[in-house]
């Protein structure tokens, strides 16, 4: 397919993925479709699972992947309306229910000492994306920059475990959580989080995003795959789409990231969906094996925000 087939192909998706397209594509940032991404598709399907009580599955945490959390951050993920009077109501329900002891998010009674890195990033994605009260993030935001680890990046393990070195995980989940927080225009604790943002994405681009900064060695295999949603997990793609996202600048050890990116392209200019990660699901969104909208449109992004040619893996400026 060429180029406008590819666009014709992405435009046949859901509501969500047209919208996205319009807007990160072709540079056309259609406000009527986005009214529309929780009015039909996987929008209102996801809306639908949510229960008389406000939560999804059984509460915040559980199950995955079909609890509260995950599925507040698959709707972010549509990219809908972001003052949307449900989503919103079950924000403020989870941050009513009370924080933990540390400022966070807690998991459960289990977890009110401290709350989870990975957890408090992805709540904060989503619950500055959807308008929360500025004010009432700050402790979550607080708790984050607490943990902030030597090389710069984050590690959920490091206070159960007593882990010493930053997860690429933990790290990708925190970085989303505080662009978002600074991109809904909220001025707390600014210089404080543009440090910590510059640290963490360091300590990503000292890794080339997944090869170990000591050996050059590939760090984990399952970085290099693309299943999406990503839940709380690394991958190459995931990070590559963040860094467009925040309109980082080019940096040379984005490099190898780019060429595996290429590498995974069909030959009809698509990219597949990889195999999900286990756990039950609302519905499926698409299929492994088999072209996917998501990746295909996450890959194009990144390509045009670094000026990509997609023919010979080299950049036109």
């Amino acid at each position: 397919m060429d180029d406008q087939q590819i666009i014709n192909w992405l435009l046949k998706g859901d509501i969500s993925i047209q919208y996205q397209v319009h807007r990160d594509l072709l540079g056309d940032d259609k406000k009527n479709l986005r009214a529309r991404i929780t009015q039909e598709g996987w929008g209102k399907q996801f809306l639908s699972k949510r229960k008389p009580n406000g939560h999804w599955g059984v509460s915040f945490y559980q199950p995955k992947w079909i609890s509260t959390h995950y599925t507040l951050l698959d709707l972010r993920n549509l990219n809908p309306d972001q003052d949307h009077s449900r989503v919103k109501e079950t924000i403020e329900m989870v941050l009513g229910e009370g924080k933990a002891e540390d400022g966070g998010i807690p998991l459960g009674p289990s977890t009110m000492k401290h709350s989870d890195i990975c957890v408090n990033g992805m709540f904060l994605n989503y619950a500055s994306y959807f308008r929360t009260e500025e004010k009432k993030l700050h402790s979550v935001v607080d708790s984050i920059l607490n943990e902030v680890m030597h090389d710069g990046g984050y590690n959920c393990m490091s206070v159960r475990s007593g882990a010493r070195h930053s997860s690429l995980h933990s790290t990708l989940s925190v970085l989303e959580g505080l662009y978002e927080f600074q991109k809904s225009g909220s001025p707390y604790r600014s210089k404080d989080i543009q440090k910590a943002r510059r640290d963490a994405e360091e300590f990503i681009l000292i890794h080339q995003l997944f090869l170990s900064d000591h050996t050059g060695e590939i760090i984990k295999k399952e970085f290099l795959s693309m299943p999406y949603p990503s839940r709380w997990k690394y991958n190459v793609l995931r990070a590559m789409d963040y860094f467009q996202y925040a309109k980082t600048p080019w940096d040379q050890r984005m490099k190898a990231a780019i060429e595996l990116i290429l590498q995974k392209r069909n030959k009809e200019g698509t990219w597949n969906m990889n195999a999900a990660h286990s756990g039950s699901v609302h519905f499926t969104m698409e299929h492994a094996g088999k072209p996917s909208r998501w990746n295909t449109l996450r890959a194009l992004r990144v390509l045009k925000q670094y000026s990509i040619n997609k023919t010979n893996y080299t950049r036109t400026y």
